[in-house]
């Protein structure tokens, strides 16, 4: 780890702050007769990357998170171990979630730095998953991390988190620190193979046909007034000779798709990995960025055809209402809590390695304290992901589709104990067990929508993951 951050540095330097910090949560805790979060920052070399040393110092079978968005001031979390995990399911589960973290933070002890992190994320639907694959991912989950190394910039700092319990004793908590300390090393994320040997088998969780008889029926609800938009989507199974290993695959991505959210959440034997284009929240203080991305179309090598398919999708009216839903409805989602929202007049064309979307910077400035959590909840699901009204087109989703969403277009992020934070929505995304992954793609469905072409337009979203993992 360098000078900065050496198991030796550590029992020198900075073990006698850790352990004034442990001493305190320890009176804390003996004193309201709850545990106590104690958090403490050490600052780290530079050049350390968060996803590779959290890789390489993970412990068999533990949970462990990677997130990070390469193009935006070389954002990174590496994080590795439970000191505490906060799960709540039902409609409330954002709430629930938000007033834990926000007791545990507002009573922690922080020995140095800026304090704990927690990350995780949240199921589509209020009671999450049903089905076995999604058990480890509770509807609403979120860890607060043993050790967690995040980058901003050039910063490095390595962020140390436990639970102190009344009767825990001063030596252990310390001992179990430093113990994670000097198990922290780097190393490299794994090289994805270029020619597995064995046969990849991939299957369509129901027909390809089932979507776009799908979406033949939703374009016919539409029609009877029943609501304005639906998202559908599909799940594409994938069995490799071999079990995945999902750091190679992080890696990857992140390097393909460095505009992306890249993220990885590990939960025991299973990974929930992505590479998500869609910021659903970021606080910064009481500023709020988010963006409406609604509407797609692929690339092309040709500039010059590329440049023709962006501006043939600025210009194709049931595109530019599928996003306008979108776009109208985010601001008025924040507008009662804010004062003032930002968007631009028109939409953007961004594009992505293997497809472009119309996307619309929105920006706001709240009006009273709330924190990345609350504004999560607020959000969740935007049409993007959902349907308009919501209300009416919620129910239809799981008949229309027949399949499990599980942490499938929910938030995933992190938060920090001032409220700060970022959620990103878990699409263009793959859930790893063993030597199969369920990759998952959909898109918005309106009154004009075709059900060829909105087959089409999932085939060209699960490009992102299938080549890496159907070898």
């Amino acid at each position: 780890m360098g000078p900065a951050g050496s198991p030796a540095d550590l029992r020198t330097a900075e073990s006698e702050k850790l352990r004034r910090a442990l001493a305190q949560a320890l009176r804390h805790a003996r004193r309201s007769g709850r545990p106590t979060l104690a958090s403490h920052t050490i600052d780290l070399e530079p050049s350390v990357d968060p996803a590779t040393w959290a890789y390489a110092s993970r412990r068999p079978g533990e949970d462990w998170f990677l997130f990070e968005q390469p193009e935006h001031d070389r954002a990174a979390i590496g994080a590795l171990g439970v000191a505490c995990r906060i799960d709540a399911r039902g409609p409330g589960r954002f709430r629930e979630v938000a007033d834990r973290w926000r007791e545990l933070a507002a009573d922690a002890v922080v020995g140095e730095g800026p304090g704990p992190i927690a990350t995780g994320g949240f199921a589509f639907a209020p009671d999450g998953g049903a089905a076995a694959h999604w058990q480890p991912y509770a509807p609403a989950s979120l860890i607060v991390p043993e050790a967690a190394i995040v980058r901003r910039g050039t910063g490095v700092q390595l962020l140390l988190a436990t639970l102190a319990a009344p009767d825990d004793t001063l030596e252990e908590l310390q001992a179990r620190l430093e113990q994670r300390v000097g198990e922290l090393h780097g190393g490299s994320l794994p090289l994805l193979d270029p020619a597995p040997a064995g046969r990849y088998r991939v299957l369509s969780t129901m027909p390809p046909e089932h979507h776009e008889q799908a979406v033949q029926r939703a374009t016919e609800m539409i029609a009877a007034g029943r609501f304005r938009k639906i998202v559908l989507a599909r799940e594409v199974q994938v069995h490799a000779p071999l079990p995945y290993n999902p750091a190679a695959i992080f890696g990857v991505l992140r390097e393909q798709f460095p505009s992306c959210f890249n993220f990885c959440v590990g939960r025991g034997a299973s990974a929930f990995i992505a590479a998500s284009p869609e910021l659903l929240v970021r606080r910064e203080g009481q500023r709020v960025s988010t963006i409406a991305l609604a509407a797609s179309t692929r690339r092309s090598a040709d500039p010059s055809v590329d440049d023709h398919l962006g501006e043939q999708m600025l210009r194709d009216p049931s595109l530019r209402e599928e996003h306008e839903i979108v776009a109208q409805r985010i601001e008025r989602t924040l507008e009662p809590h804010a004062v003032w929202v930002a968007a631009a007049p028109d939409p953007e064309i961004v594009r992505i390695a293997n497809i472009q979307h119309l996307a619309t910077p929105i920006r706001a400035q709240l009006a009273r304290p709330m924190d990345t959590l609350e504004l999560a909840g607020l959000m969740h699901p935007t049409p993007a992901v959902g349907g308009e009204p919501l209300a009416d087109a919620a129910p239809m989703i799981p008949a229309l589709e027949g399949l499990d969403r599980g942490w499938y277009l929910g938030p995933v992020g992190w938060t920090d104990a001032v409220g700060d934070g970022e959620f990103c929505v878990a699409l263009r995304c793959a859930l790893l067990e063993g030597s199969v992954a369920r990759c998952y793609a959909g898109g918005g469905i309106v009154r004009d929508s075709q059900p060829d072409v909105e087959l089409a337009e999932t085939e060209i979203k699960l490009q992102a993951l299938l080549p890496l993992l159907a070898g």
